[in-house]
């Protein structure tokens, strides 16, 4: 049976799933937390030109890099996938 036919008769790939699009990661400590306001600056583990990783639940599935949506709003962010987790076993 192809991929095809058998994923059109599980309906559960119908369900829409939430993916999270992680840039990276900030290890403040509370008192530097606490600090913080308006115009703050929280710097990440990470450049502007790295990937970015895509996550749903806590299963990473691809990851690529941040653009401008060619289709949407003008600003909207987009990511242009650059690896893809092999995910037929599922996630």
């Amino acid at each position: 049976m192809s991929e095809e036919i058998h994923a059109k008769g599980n309906p559960f790939t119908q369900v829409p799933v939430e993916i999270t699009v992680a840039v990276g990661k900030a290890r403040p400590r509370v008192s530097e937390l606490l600090k913080l306001g308006p115009d703050a600056v929280l710097p990440l583990d990470r450049r502007v030109e790295d990937p970015v990783e895509l996550y749903v639940g806590d299963k990473l599935i691809a990851r690529g890099e941040l653009t401008e949506a060619e289709d949407g709003q003008p600003g909207q962010l987009a990511v242009r996938l650059t690896e893809v987790a092999d995910l037929k076993g599922g996630l």
